[in-house]
């Protein structure tokens, strides 16, 4: 269990949340093993099997304290919530601000600047970790760059511009991702990113973990109140989570590029689990989609600092945080939204 900016996060597997008076209790197995007050909650999140009593879900309602339902896994179930009150304004403000060119380019550079920023340190990491093993002047001069375009990215002030730069900056991350893998490098290579359909074995699983990480991301924005589909960086398209992908920008590369690489560098993952069709696609094996899975399970067990909030977190909740963030920007409680800077 966590409470991060006044929201609580029950990620213990099955247990019930009951009321007592004006506190939320946890229970499990029939004991209370935690209580919080909810003068000092804005939002609850329970993740998997989790009950709620219906004299708590009554309180919250009344108290306009939504409580989000999500599967053990982090996908959106439900959301429990009374009279909407503040929702429909900060959706409002998101949709008269997705209208507005130079609003949008405000918060998207801010999206990319953190894309960039991580895809530098995933860089700056594997020069530290294994300078014996790849073109250290070439990822020096890569990193050089990305800090250039950091730079540019600042100072955007129309959507053209920031893709351009986005585009630049992945032109740059792809020249030295096929070094950061240095193991099975016969079946396990990239050569450019590849997505409808997939045309290796790395692209399988980037494309893979990318859907994951997207599902994620639409689940930490629905859990808030924002509307996933209606973005600022991604345009509107009928069917398409535009804000999902938004979001999910900032961490692409150290979360799902990093986990992907490791899988292969760590032997995890072997040839045998990827099939070829006729078509050309190649796709995972169910005991492939088995074995990431239960690695990308543990992945979000794993703690870190969040750099803006100083607080340990499961990599888990880092999109649930972003969120929170995004939302608090929208409201107008914080001037600008911060970015998801990892080192």
């Amino acid at each position: 269990m966590k409470r991060l900016l006044n929201t609580l996060f029950v990620t213990t597997p099955e247990v019930y949340l009951s009321l007592d008076g004006e506190n939320v209790v946890v229970n499990k197995n029939d004991e209370k093993v935690a209580r919080f007050p909810l003068h000092n909650l804005e939002t609850i999140y329970t993740f998997g099997y989790s009950g709620a009593s219906p004299g708590l879900m009554g309180k919250c309602a009344k108290k306009n304290i939504p409580i989000v339902f999500l599967s053990k896994n982090g996908r959106f179930l439900a959301r429990v919530s009374g009279e909407t009150r503040g929702n429909v304004v900060l959706r409002k403000t998101q949709y008269i601000i997705s209208e507005n060119e130079r609003k949008s380019t405000s918060i998207a550079k801010y999206f990319i600047l953190g894309k960039v920023f991580n895809s530098k340190w995933v860089i700056e990491r594997a020069k530290r970790d294994h300078p014996l093993r790849i073109n250290v002047e070439l990822f020096e001069e890569i990193s050089k760059h990305l800090s250039e375009l950091m730079n540019r990215i600042r100072d955007s002030e129309n959507l053209e511009t920031l893709r351009g730069y986005e585009g630049q900056a992945a032109i740059l991350y792809h020249k030295v991702f096929d070094q950061m893998i240095l193991q099975q490098k016969e079946d396990f290579y990239f050569n450019q990113r590849s997505r409808r359909p997939p045309l290796d074995n790395v692209n399988a699983m980037l494309s893979f973990g990318y859907t994951l990480l997207a599902n994620d991301a639409q689940s930490a924005l629905e859990g808030v109140g924002l509307d996933p589909y209606v973005g600022f960086m991604h345009q509107d398209r009928p069917g398409r989570a535009s804000l999902a992908l938004d979001l999910m920008e900032e961490v692409r590369s150290v979360y799902v590029d990093r986990f992907v690489i490791s899988l292969i560098n760590k032997r995890s993952v072997k040839p045998e689990d990827f099939t070829k069709k006729e078509s050309g696609a190649v796709i995972m094996n169910d005991e492939a989609r088995k074995k990431f899975l239960k690695a990308w399970q543990e992945k979000k067990q794993e703690k870190i600092t969040h750099p803006f909030l100083g607080e340990k977190i499961p990599w888990g909740l880092v999109l649930h945080a972003q969120a929170l963030l995004l939302a608090r920007h929208l409201r107008g409680d914080l001037d600008g939204y911060p970015p998801f800077f990892w080192k």
